[in-house]
């Protein structure tokens, strides 16, 4: 199967938050065509989780997984770093106190 082009991921994804009533914001955008995504969850406590795609060899598929958890802070901390390392990454910023991100239903992985 072919790999869905990065920026038309992240559209599709805010579109889906959006109908979900989730509100959720680019907060860098990188490569159209390949760059990676990493979802930023913020709980709106002081705390959130980033998450990014990594092959998962026991299932053979691409899986969400947790990149980096702690206060908010230190999240976006090393979401900059990441960042710096990587101009083509892309970052989206899902805010929900239930903490959902919805990176678990069809089609989002």
């Amino acid at each position: 199967m072919a790999r869905l082009a990065s920026g038309i991921w992240v559209a599709a994804y805010l579109r889906r938050l959006q109908t979900a009533g989730i509100p959720a914001y680019v907060i860098a955008r990188g490569d159209d065509t390949a760059g990676a995504v990493a979802v930023k969850l913020a709980t709106l406590d002081g705390r959130a989780v980033a998450f990014a795609r990594r092959y998962d060899f026991e299932s053979d598929a691409t899986v969400w997984a947790e990149w980096s958890a702690g206060a908010e802070a230190e999240v976006d901390a090393a979401l900059r770093a990441e960042r710096s390392r990587d101009r083509d990454l892309w970052i989206v910023e899902v805010e929900d106190r239930q903490g959902r991100t919805l990176l678990d239903q069809e089609g989002l992985a």
